[in-house]
């Protein structure tokens, strides 16, 4: 996958997550989870990209 694709996704994520937050009525304790979760699947997605999740879960420690 291509660097612009991986930054056309976050771009993408992010306008909607914007959205969301503006636009729809929530209470603000969801929309911070809803928040905290949207990132976290973002981050994992990154690492998976990337090939580094896989070399993060064989780490011990």
């Amino acid at each position: 996958m291509s660097l612009l694709a991986i930054l056309l996704v976050i771009i993408i994520v992010g306008i909607l997550l914007w959205a969301v937050n503006n636009y729809i009525p929530m209470d603000r304790k969801i929309k911070n989870i809803l928040n905290i979760v949207v990132v976290i699947v973002v981050i994992i997605w990154i690492l998976k990209v990337f090939g580094l999740f896989s070399y993060l879960m064989n780490v011990t420690v």
